[in-house]
């Protein structure tokens, strides 16, 4: 009996700089060796309660849709605090028997924090201002990081870093959704 053909997808960059945080992704799903969709869009704002908060997703679809929704949750009983809301999210994750199985990674930012939400129960503050999750999402980290000594905006180095991705990566495409968010 052959495995079922694994769904392969995205690569979501997050990168503070200059007071703002532009979270980015690229569009592409495939199925084993076949792209299904070039223009998905996982990276989502998100305003819970009035809060502003920008959510870029790796993984399933449907686990990470249920992930945003039990965010955002949380933020409308925490307004104001991503960090709070962001382990209360992880906690739930990591110990209810029906979160436990979703197959998704977060990064979130309200313009001040930034992090990376994993089912593990990890909430992770990245260092150096970068964050980036999915398939390219360690080619899009080392561009973007390499960028960051650079001049460019918080935009131009997560349109960079993913361009680069795209390249190396055959599960990452060029089709991408910017959102930027200040503090």
């Amino acid at each position: 009996m052959s495995e079922f053909p694994g769904w392969h997808g995205t690569t979501i960059i997050a990168v503070r700089r200059g007071g703002e945080v532009v979270v980015a992704g690229d569009g592409q799903v495939s199925l084993g060796q076949t792209v299904i969709k070039g223009s998905a869009r996982k990276v989502r704002r998100l305003s819970p309660g009035g809060s502003d908060v920008v959510a870029g997703f790796a993984g399933s679809t449907a686990d990470a849709f249920t992930l945003l929704e039990r965010l955002e949750a949380k933020l409308e009983s925490t307004p104001g605090q991503l960090a709070r809301a962001s382990v209360e999210l992880a906690k739930d994750w990591r110990t209810d028997k029906y979160l436990q199985k979703l197959e998704a990674m977060l990064i979130v930012s309200d313009g001040r924090d930034m992090f990376v939400i994993t089912g593990a129960g990890d909430v992770l503050e990245p260092e150096h201002d970068v964050a980036a999750i999915g398939s390219g999402g360690n080619f899009a980290l080392a561009a973007a990081r390499g960028l960051m000594e650079t001049e460019f905006s918080a935009e131009d180095v997560a349109r960079r870093a993913m361009a680069i991705a795209a390249d190396i990566c055959v599960y990452t495409n060029g089709n991408l959704t910017v959102e930027k968010i200040s503090a």
